[in-house]
């Protein structure tokens, strides 16, 4: 099927020039995509052109005179496609960006489509910074295909999944050991969230409204969920431990071919999807704490919503690398293209049906 991308019935194809429907995902003249899925991959570049300094670097990073791809940073990113966004951040204290995300915004028959991908490198392992690039990658490529043909969510998020395990296990290990990373993916259409999850990367349902009921969605992969549902510890003092964050599942060559989470989860009402890593809700893992840090605003802005939350973060210690990705249900029109990732950087200081069981009502 195809997909809309612009409220416009007036667009021109920016690679041939021609003209194109405003339900397409593809050109039919030279097959090009309209709709492409943006990822941390397109992130800002570091400084000018090494070879012409004088020269334009493009927002995706190339020399506009030689052509040559400029190095571009992870630190901060934000993308945007206007049914969708996400910001990635690096945090105040760790030397490298180990989270990575794609978002995807598509039209069905029925309306459009907000695809989502954020996973985090497992920093004691090798590699984590590309393993979290290369499985988020991996698994929106399957995910974009399925929403733009119709096929079945779960049966394609446990592909996406398992492409994404592939392409981890493809890297070269080292001193840390196989590259591995946690993964949460969501599929959000006019009807439901298609949700699919390893680790302890979440989901979140922020509900608008005063009949709403902000949730958790997924279930954590860590010995500090497995120590409070077996009642070693409280809550508190199992996110206090210094195993909280030790996950139990993840997405890499060593996995042992743990099966994914899975989960259709139907929204009562307006609100907002919620995927991020635990460089957010470390600080604040309450729903509808999180719910009143994002709304409003996320319903109709959420790119500025989630650099709203990356920015709570950072000034609550900033100890970890923060992602969030916001996805307004109902879902609204795409945007035509990705936009670029912003330069200016947060300052800290400002300031259903569950085949695998029900997932928790508030955060363990």
């Amino acid at each position: 099927m195809t997909g809309a991308q612009s409220a416009s019935a007036d667009r021109n194809c920016p690679s041939c020039g021609r003209s194109v429907r405003p339900d397409d995902n593809f050109c039919e003249a030279c097959r090009a995509e309209l709709a492409p899925a943006a990822s941390t991959d397109q992130s800002r570049p570091v400084g000018p052109c090494p070879s012409c300094p004088d020269a334009s670097v493009t927002a995706d990073g190339y020399c506009e005179s030689c052509g040559r791809r400029v190095p571009v940073s992870r630190d901060h990113i934000e993308l945007d496609l206007g049914t969708l966004a996400g910001v990635s951040d690096r945090g105040l204290r760790h030397h490298q960006n180990e989270d990575a995300m794609a978002i995807a915004a598509v039209q069905d028959t029925d309306g459009p489509v907000a695809v989502a991908v954020v996973c985090d490198g497992v920093s004691s392992s090798s590699h984590p910074a590309e393993a979290s690039l290369q499985a988020a990658q991996a698994a929106m490529r399957v995910l974009l295909a399925a929403a733009r043909t119709g096929a079945d969510l779960l049966d394609a998020s446990t592909a996406a999944i398992s492409a994404a395990q592939k392409a981890v296990a493809g890297l070269a290990g080292g001193p840390g050991g196989s590259p591995s990373a946690t993964f949460v993916s969501a599929v959000l259409t006019g009807e439901a969230a298609t949700l699919c999850w390893l680790g302890d990367s979440r989901a979140y349902w922020l509900a608008d409204g005063p009949d709403g009921t902000p949730r958790r969605l997924t279930a954590d992969d860590s010995l500090a969920e497995e120590m409070v549902a077996t009642g070693q510890l409280s809550e508190a003092d199992a996110m206090a431990s210094p195993h909280a964050h030790v996950v139990t599942r993840w997405v890499g060559a060593d996995a042992e071919d743990a099966a994914p989470h899975l989960m259709t989860f139907q929204p009562p009402g307006p609100g907002v999807l919620m995927l991020c890593s635990d460089g957010l809700w470390n600080y604040q893992p309450g729903a509808a704490e999180l719910a009143s840090l994002a709304l409003p605003r996320a319903r109709t802005e959420p790119l500025a919503a989630a650099a709203d939350l990356v920015r709570f973060a950072l000034n609550a210690g900033g100890h970890d690398n923060v992602t969030v990705v916001l996805a307004p249900f109902p879902p609204i029109r795409p945007e035509p293209v990705a936009k670029p990732a912003r330069s200016p950087e947060p300052e800290a200081g400002d300031g259903q049906t569950q085949p695998q069981g029900e997932p928790p009502d508030e955060p363990a």
